[in-house]
Parts: C-alpha cells; sequence; structure tokens
C-alpha cells in the first residue's frame, strides 16, 4: 500500500526502538498528559452541566418561566389565559399574584416571597406539588389563610404543619410615613424541599387570600403565569403575548430575577474550562520537548534524507505527522475514557460513599445531595478539537528547526 514519504517515516520514529526507548518513554508521556487533561476537562465540565441542569430544574421548575402582569388588578385571569394558550410555545397558564413580607416567630423574623397560587392548578407550572414532604397542597384553602414554606424556613423556625405563623406585609396609605404594615396570622399546612436557596425565601398561599391580603376582589390576580417549552424563548413568548393583549398588560420573566444566578453558572463553566485547557497546553509543550528531543537524536537521519532528494518540506512534514500522531492518540483515548467517566461518576462517587460510609454531597450542607453529569456531544467536540489543534501547533517549532538542519554539519558531528 502506498504512503506518502513523510507519514511513512512520520509514524515509523513513534513506534519504539532499542536505542532510543527515552525518547519513546517521554512520548508515552506526552500522550498520556495530553490523555488525562482531556479527561479531566470532559468530566468536570460533565458534572457542571449536571449541577447546572439540576439548579435549572430546582429553580426554574419553582419560579415562573414568565408572566403577564396587569398593569392593574386582573378581573377575570381566564380570557388571559386563553390568549396565552393560543401561542405554540406556551404549555399552561394559571393564575398568579406575587408579594414580599417578612416571617415572624416568637420573636424571630426573616423576610418572604409570597406566591399566591390555585392549589388546582400549580401543577402545571411547578415542581413544588411533587416535593411536599409534609402536608398536603390541597390543604390551602379560600379564606382559612393556610401557608406552604419551604423546609429551610420551617428548619429555622421549627415550624410543623398546624402551626401558626405571622406574615407581615407593606401596605400603602396616607400616614406620615406613607407606609403601614399590615399582619396577618397564616396557619401552616405544608412544607415542601426542593434542595434550592428558595426553600429559605418563598412560601405559597392561596390566591384568593392573597388577593384578600391585598385588599381586591376574591377573584382578582395580578398576573397570569405561564410554562413555556424552551426557557430561553420566555422573554419572546411573553412579550408577544403582552403585545397582542394590548394596553394594560406588560410580560416579565425569569431572566429578571434569575438570570444573573444563570449568567454566573456560565461564566464560571468558561472560566475553569480554560484553567483545565491549561492541562491539555502544558501537555502540548511535552510534545514540543519531544520533538526536539527527537530532532537532535534523527539528526543523521535527516542528513541522509536530505542527501538523497528530501526537500526541507518534506522533513518538516515528517516530524509534524509524529507530533500529530501522539495527539491524535492522546486525545482520542483522553475522550474515550472522559465520556466513560463522565456517564458513570455519579455511580463512582455513590459507590465510593458505600464503602467509605461518609457521605461526600451531605443534604444537611448541600443542595444537592449527589454527583449529577450531563454528557453533552459539544463539550466533547470541541474539547478534542483544542486537544488536536494544540498538538498540532506544539508540532512546528520542532518540525521547522529539523528542517533547517544542514545535512553536512549534521553528518560531520554524528
Amino acid at each position: 500500500m502506498f504512503r506518502p514519504l513523510s507519514i511513512f517515516i512520520g509514524t515509523r520514529y513513534t513506534r519504539a526502538k532499542r536505542r532510543n526507548r527515552f525518547v519513546s518513554f517521554i512520548s508515552m508521556t506526552s500522550m498520556i498528559g495530553l490523555a488525562l487533561g482531556v479527561l479531566a476537562m470532559i468530566v468536570v465540565l460533565s458534572v457542571m452541566n449536571g449541577f447546572q441542569r439540576e439548579m435549572s430544574n430546582r429553580i426554574l421548575g419553582m419560579v415562573p418561566h414568565a408572566t403577564i402582569v396587569g398593569v392593574k388588578p386582573i378581573d377575570d385571569w381566564r380570557p388571559v389565559a386563553e390568549a396565552a394558550m393560543k401561542n405554540p410555545e406556551v404549555t399552561a397558564a394559571v393564575p398568579f399574584t406575587e408579594m414580599e413580607g417578612m416571617l415572624s416567630y416568637k420573636g424571630s423574623m426573616q423576610p418572604i416571597q409570597i406566591s399566591g397560587v390555585d392549589p388546582a392548578l400549580e401543577g402545571e407550572v411547578s415542581i413544588v406539588t411533587r416535593h411536599i414532604v409534609q402536608g398536603r397542597m390541597e390543604d390551602l384553602k379560600p379564606g382559612e389563610y393556610g401557608v406552604v414554606l419551604g423546609d429551610i424556613t420551617a428548619r429555622r423556625f421549627r415550624l410543623g404543619v398546624g402551626d401558626k405563623i405571622t406574615l407581615i406585609v407593606p401596605e400603602a396609605s396616607t400616614a406620615p410615613g406613607g407606609i403601614t404594615p399590615r399582619l396577618q396570622r397564616l396557619n401552616v399546612v405544608g412544607i415542601f424541599k426542593v434542595g434550592a436557596e428558595l426553600d429559605g425565601s418563598m412560601g405559597l398561599i392561596h390566591v384568593a387570600d392573597a388577593a384578600a391580603m391585598q385588599r381586591w376582589a376574591p377573584n382578582q390576580v395580578q398576573s397570569v403565569r405561564l410554562a413555556v417549552k424552551d426557557l430561553y424563548a420566555a422573554p419572546k413568548v411573553s412579550a408577544d403575548v403582552a403585545a397582542g393583549l394590548g394596553e394594560g398588560y406588560r410580560a416579565d420573566d425569569w431572566t429578571h430575577t434569575q438570570g444573573s444566578l444563570f449568567s454566573a453558572m456560565k461564566m464560571e463553566k468558561t472560566m475553569i474550562g480554560l484553567l483545565l485547557l491549561m492541562i491539555v497546553a502544558v501537555a502540548a509543550f511535552n510534545i514540543i520537548a519531544t520533538l526536539i528531543m527527537v530532532v537532535n537524536d534523527k539528526g543523521a537521519d535527516i542528513a541522509i534524507l536530505r542527501t538523497i532528494g528530501a526537500t526541507p518540506r518534506q522533513i518538516m512534514a515528517i516530524f509534524m505527522v509524529q507530533g500529530t500522531v501522539i495527539g491524535i492518540v492522546g486525545t482520542l483515548i483522553g475522550g474515550v475514557l472522559g465520556v466513560i467517566a463522565a456517564l458513570n461518576v455519579s455511580e463512582l462517587v455513590g459507590w465510593m460513599e458505600r464503602v467509605s460510609g461518609q457521605h461526600i454531597f451531605s443534604s444537611d450542607v448541600y443542595f444537592v445531595s449527589n454527583l449529577p453529569s450531563e454528557l453533552q456531544g459539544g463539550d466533547v467536540a470541541l474539547i478534542c478539537t483544542a486537544g488536536f489543534v494544540l498538538s498540532f501547533l506544539a508540532t512546528l517549532y520542532p518540525a521547522y528547526r529539523a528542517a533547517k538542519i544542514q545535512p553536512a554539519h549534521a553528518l560531520r558531528y554524528s
């Protein structure tokens, strides 16, 4: 089978020889270093993807994807919901009222964000109904002023189902200060735990009770909450729905309340990826050292090849082929091992916890009590491409140096 001279000699130099085993050892370490760098990048970025997915599912499963807010309280939310459901991206539309206040219990206080919801419809737009650990969501009944609190809030105040707590909400008035506090006694009917900061900052009451606390009519709501298919399309979808309803409505979405968190997570992933790329760069520098040693060791061979007619470009290509082969093999090995490790890292950590008897991610300390992993093909392709490119660039200087060797000088001192 015909092979170009550069490929034939370059691949031949990558195989071990009896008289240059040290050079072959350095080549092997370069390959291993590159494989470890690629493996580490794939595993770490997959774990970060897993954490981002968990946080997205938990936080964005609780907060509204988008809302259509009325400039005035909405008297009848159903026509607004019907108009929203005409958009193919909207999967559900339910009544929603939101207010902020302070919880007070036995002299202790904490801020709270209260959401007025319809218990019968909340499951269509939220995951909270699947994460009730005490009580029932159905116990939120109009006029009874029940509340469902997060697990962190309940533990902070040592509350259980049946306990009573005071909610303090600001109310505009004609008093000199302009705002007077209004107190409402709430009965704890349920506790949820989604494993996020919302467990300590959110509470749910019936939408009719929220209207009564705002001094509205029982059927009035602040907004209509939407659930959309594509979270990142929520700003456009809500804006289109609000525009179709005309004046008196405005759109809001999760990017205004939680966008900074997910932007920070995205930036963190990018920065850690760049830092891990330095490992691959170090392995590429090892390829440079390897090829320089090979060039010094093969000086006589290069001189002979030049005397029988090999061009400087062919000599340069020989060592570029050798370095590229090291890079390709190392990157492929690292890629395969990285994919396998990323797909099984959760099970591996679980096995380590069972063997050691220690919880690495205790649920008492961390919101996510396991090590999630989500392998994305785009990340793997980008990492492997970076490994290939860095390996190729590492071959240029040694190959150029080999092409500049003078045959007479090399043979004289060989």
